[in-house]
């Protein structure tokens, strides 16, 4: 069975929800306490990172979230230079929400767009919602991965910078409570995936270059 950790970010959120479910048991009854150890609980869920088997095949990219793939379109990137396509993916409050690297490579472009926060499942979230962008290169390709806040994610952790290197599969960041993540690769990437489909950060292939 694979091991399944909590990110830094979420102790101190289950560390509070305990403090209040410990205070609630010994000021008036333990029954009221459960409550607060049911979001500690949650909180755990949320924010835990499961070990994943990453497909170290340079040719194939995997995908950087849990979620459900909302579309796959034709788009133009100037950091990824050539024809492109991007896959955007929708996580809800019950899939992981950590961020995995799509490829090995050099963060080569990172850009911090201050915006709103609407529902992430709408389209106008794409250009309208707070995000954060990474372009990752390597010998193979570029690539752009986005992180775009919700209506109720109301903060993108970025653990990375311009410059770090990224093993495929690396944790680089993560965005609190329901989101949506945005992968733009080259068109000559042939996508495996599909509208509608319920993906897997880092073990799920997104695509494979075919020439």
């Amino acid at each position: 069975m694979a091991e399944i950790g909590v990110v830094k970010e979420g102790y101190p959120f289950i560390g509070i929800f305990l403090v209040i479910a410990a205070v609630i048991a010994f000021v008036f009854h333990p029954y009221w306490a459960i409550i607060p150890l049911a979001l500690a609980l949650f909180m755990a869920f949320f924010f835990r990172n499961p070990n994943r088997e990453i497909n170290m095949d340079k040719s194939v990219i995997v995908s950087p979230a849990d979620g459900r793939v909302m579309s796959i379109t034709e788009v133009d990137d100037e950091f990824v230079g050539e024809p492109a396509q991007k896959v955007t993916i929708f996580l809800s409050v019950l899939d992981v929400h950590v961020n995995r690297s799509p490829i090995h490579g050099e963060i080569k472009f990172q850009e911090y767009f201050v915006g709103r926060f609407k529902a992430a499942y709408k389209t106008i979230a794409t250009f309208e919602n707070e995000r954060h962008a990474i372009g990752i290169e390597n010998d193979e390709m570029k690539v752009v991965v986005i992180q775009i806040a919700g209506l109720i994610a109301r903060r993108i952790v970025s653990w990375v910078t311009l410059g770090n290197s990224l093993e495929k599969g690396q944790l680089y960041g993560l965005i609190k409570f329901g989101s949506c993540t945005e992968l733009i690769v080259p068109k000559r990437v042939d996508i495996l995936v599909k509208a509608g489909q319920h993906i897997k950060g880092g073990e799920t292939i997104i695509g494979r270059i075919v020439s």
